[in-house]
């Protein structure tokens, strides 16, 4: 037991130490602040430490990520200041070009073998310390989970990322709360701090374009830190982007993607442990990767779990008419790529250095409906040489999929594709992991270790190369990524094709290219596709045979990956309801892949002809080059050449020749010469002559007395005209006068009706045009009318 003394000196330390950090806003003060909480922690044991995680830790959480205290909420800013006010979160202040020295000072400190992680899980190990995270930071679909008495039963069977943290309020005592210990504390506000900033400088940019955003959170407003924050590039160098380096850190720390047993990055840490201890190395890699796809992928996610895994626990979720059409939070693009790139190179270091066979030819490939967090520990204690091997690509598949289809279906029209943009770089670097190599993180590994050797001196150099065939069983395991997400994507180019011609143009060809980058790939999408559209049957070709195994599982993973999404929920659908009962991207029909690109293609060549310039001559070059490689994909030649004159021609006769009708009536535009009054043009054949001049000169009549002719903008000068009536006047008796009266009532109804329908018509510039009722084909049946009605009453007399 530890004296009185220690216990207060540690409690007053760390009250003094939790003053000290919500004073500090400038860089000195938040370096002295720094080197004081290093100081305390090495100086103090960890039952002493315990006043520390208590009282200082939620305060230096706070300041470092910009959060306000939750215990003092202010009121919502006005717009009008907002968007001057600057962000003092230290992760903010630290990010700054000119404040590389603090950066490299909280960097030391959150680092995963620095001091305060070591303290962490030194208290952790002694079950000290434990927090009730906030429910309003909680992903949206959770949110909702424990919103319900049932539901909040089996959070924890559903998603491995709450197993052993849903507890039952001790107040309330029938809602659910989350308990963690300090270390998954942490990482919950370091995976929500890029949802919340994305949010926040979402809703100040509907405020400053005065329009609604689609979503207003209450409880954003609580998050000072971000609503004023200027928007960096999110393509500024690494080193100036603390949270960037911090995310690598802890990847690289806490999920590994080698051997366990000879690759531990940031060995002197006391975090890091053998696999013949207690397995923690991967339950923190689980939790690691639960938090970071829950928080950024699935979050507003209507579907957020498999279709099977809800109902084997018999869970409905009725998200869909309130989340609706919500989009992904956006600004997630940089931490979701390198998050996906990491985990990617599991997959790139077991097609270098083991056959992937059993990886291709399983059917153990497949996302576990159940979220199986135990499938990896399996994996490792059977071989732990190959624990990683494709284990982290099955764990992001399908909110991967669906984070990136929900970014194409519901990005809002009217509004930046930057975002759209950032969500589409991560997926064209999943679908092309051949191109991923260890080199991709050396300057991300100097920047963190201070040399790129410790990644790459215990492993074989890779090299970035071409598809090849041994990474069929990638390809096969993500088949839809390939095709389905492709087609989906079409609509997109379609939808938002106005707003910048050229990048879109550039967007496809990119997807194209590296799908036509290997004569292999296309056959093997070719093959699938084929395959899943015939029944199965013994074919000549032995490669079609052993396709036809993986057709359920693609079955499932459409139906499953694409619940309650398609393109008919929303703007500018080329595709029907049941989309996601089938694969149309080599289909022959208007819904195909080549038919949709084909309409792109000659839409994007009108549009880049309609903007006049210097780009003209590269916008076409880039048409030129689509053409060629849709060609290839599909065979043939996919696009008819289209001739263009050298010369610019003017944007709106060029439209216009788009756009005009080639035929009116039974006659080519070419034959028609009348371009006056279309109720006085010439008389036609299918008319009749008499009746077609004598109904012109009657809808002339009508017209000119009515006032038809003269529409009007307004109703200024009309009144409604009323009857004084005198006070002497007698009540109405008699047969005779309530007839007259119920006559003048109708009569006035009548009028009132064709008044207002004249100025109806008047408004908005309609005239009478009966002569319509001249046409030969009114005229017959008028005549078989009038022949049918007198013969019927001619036989009726006779009987």
């Amino acid at each position: 037991m530890l004296p009185h003394s220690y216990t207060v000196d540690s409690l007053s330390q760390s009250q003094d130490l939790a003053s000290a950090i919500l004073a500090s806003t400038t860089p000195s003060q938040i370096s002295a602040t720094c080197d004081s909480i290093d100081s305390f922690l090495h100086s103090h044991t960890p039952d002493q430490s315990r006043h520390f995680f208590c009282i200082t830790f939620p305060t230096l959480i706070c300041k470092l990520f910009g959060f306000d205290d939750a215990t003092s909420v202010p009121p919502p800013p006005s717009p009008l200041k907002t968007q001057h006010r600057q962000s003092n979160g230290w992760i903010e202040v630290a990010s700054q070009p000119d404040h590389l020295d603090l950066s490299s000072k909280i960097f030391s400190l959150l680092s995963p073998n620095g001091i305060l992680m070591n303290s962490i899980s030194a208290v952790d190990r002694h079950s000290l310390v434990k927090y009730v995270f906030p429910v309003e930071r909680l992903p949206e679909w959770v949110r909702f989970m424990l919103s319900n008495e049932k539901d909040c039963r089996v959070l924890s069977d559903l998603c491995p990322l709450f197993n052993g943290k849903v507890k039952e309020e001790s107040v309330k005592g029938s809602l659910c709360q989350i308990q963690l210990n300090i270390f998954e504390y942490y990482l919950f506000w370091f995976a929500y701090y890029p949802v919340c900033k994305g949010n926040c400088e979402n809703l100040d940019s509907t405020s400053i374009k005065g329009t609604k955003k689609f979503r207003l959170e209450n409880w954003a407003h609580s998050i000072r830190g971000f609503s004023g924050s200027i928007k960096r590039e999110m393509e500024q160098k690494f080193d100036g982007n603390l949270y960037i380096r911090l995310l690598y850190a802890y990847l690289r720390a806490f999920v590994p993607i080698f051997d366990l047993g000879a690759h531990q990055p940031y060995r002197s840490s006391i975090l890091n442990y053998s696999l013949k201890c207690d397995g923690s190395v991967i339950f923190r890699a689980e939790f690691l990767v639960n938090i970071f796809v829950h928080y950024w992928l699935v979050d507003n996610d209507f579907s957020p779990l498999p279709v099977n895994a809800c109902k084997s626990f018999g869970v409905s979720f009725p998200f869909r008419s309130v989340l609706g059409e919500t989009p992904p939070t956006s600004g997630l693009g940089e931490v979701v790529k390198l998050f996906v790139k990491y985990l990617n190179l599991s997959s790139v270091i077991s097609m270098d250095g083991f056959d992937n066979a059993g990886y291709s030819e399983s059917p153990g490939w497949r996302v576990s409906d159940s979220f199986d967090s135990g499938k990896l520990r399996d994996v490792v204690s059977v071989s732990p040489s190959t624990c990683s091997v494709g284990s982290w690509n099955s764990w992001i598949q399908r909110p991967l999929y669906r984070f990136i289809l929900r970014t194409f279906l519901f990005c809002p029209v009217g509004t930046s594709i930057k975002n759209a943009s950032q969500v589409f770089s991560v997926w064209v670097s999943y679908i092309e992991p051949w191109a991923t190599s260890l080199d991709d993180f050396v300057e991300l590994d100097e920047i963190v270790n201070g040399s790129s050797k410790d990644l790459r001196k215990q492993e074989p150099k890779s090299q970035a190369s071409g598809y090849s065939s041994l990474w069929q069983g990638y390809v096969l395991s993500n088949y839809l990524y390939y095709s389905s997400l492709f087609m989906h994507f079409i609509g997109f180019a379609h939808k938002f094709l106005h707003t910048d011609p050229e990048v879109i143009v550039q967007m496809v060809l990119k997807v194209i290219s590296l799908l036509t980058s290997s004569k292999e790939l296309i056959d093997l999408m070719k093959n699938v596709d084929t395959v899943f559209h015939s029944r199965q049957a013994v074919s000549s070709k032995s490669a079609l045979n052993s396709l036809y195994r993986f057709v359920p599982s693609i079955r499932e993973q459409l139906q499953d990956w694409e619940d309650g999404l398609c393109e008919s929920d929303a703007d500018g659908s080329f595709l029907h309801e049941n989309w996601n009962k089938d694969l149309q991207l080599f289909s022959d029909g208007e819904d195909g892949g080549q038919q949709l690109l084909q309409l792109f293609i000659l839409r994007a060549e009108a549009e880049l002809q309609a903007i006049s310039g210097d780009n003209l001559a590269r916008g076409l070059q880039l048409i030129d080059s689509l053409k060629s490689k849709v060609g290839y994909l599909f065979g043939g030649s996919a696009v008819k050449p289209i001739p263009i004159s050298p010369e610019l021609r003017q944007p709106q006769h060029f439209r216009d020749e788009i756009f005009k009708p080639r035929r009116v009536g039974n006659q080519t535009l070419a034959n028609i010469s009348y371009k006056g009054d279309w109720m006085k043009r010439p008389i036609s054949d299918d008319e009749v002559a008499w009746l077609a001049k004598l109904l012109i000169w009657l809808s002339g009549w009508l017209n000119e007395n009515l006032g038809l002719n003269n529409p009007e903008n307004n109703d200024v000068g009309s009144k409604w005209s009323y009857v004084d009536i005198p006070g002497d006047a007698a009540n109405v008796s008699g047969a005779m006068e309530t007839m007259k009266t119920l006559v003048c009532l109708i009569g006035s109804w009548l009028l009132m009706v064709g008044t207002t329908t004249t100025r109806i018509m008047r408004r908005h510039g309609l005239r009478v045009n009966l002569r319509v009722l001249a046409s030969k084909k009114v005229v017959t049946v008028l005549l078989l009318s009038v022949v049918f009605s007198v013969l019927k009453k001619a036989f009726g007399l006779f009987h």
